[in-house]
């Protein structure tokens, strides 16, 4: 439900964007995947930190970006598990 709350901000940056988008992708690795535990960790960390920038905190940035990285890395050896 937390999720919701961040779809609907009003003006989002193309980097928030990518962020929903890649939480998106995140929740969609299957749950038999050996990745599946890893992004959800990562999914719940991302989600933290855009709250955190809601709530006109200042977010840390070099964990943002190591987020993401991490978040697509695990996109891609999911995806790559999954051929």
């Amino acid at each position: 439900m937390r999720l919701r709350a961040l779809v609907f901000m009003k003006s989002q940056t193309s980097e928030e964007k990518l962020i929903h988008l890649l939480l998106a992708r995140l929740e969609r690795i299957s749950v038999d995947s050996y990745w599946a535990h890893r992004a959800s960790g990562v999914r719940g960390a991302l989600i933290r930190i855009m709250e955190e920038s809601e709530a006109q905190e200042n977010p840390n940035i070099q964990t943002l970006e190591s987020l993401c990285k991490l978040g697509f890395q695990i996109l891609e050896r999911a995806a790559r598990e999954k051929r």
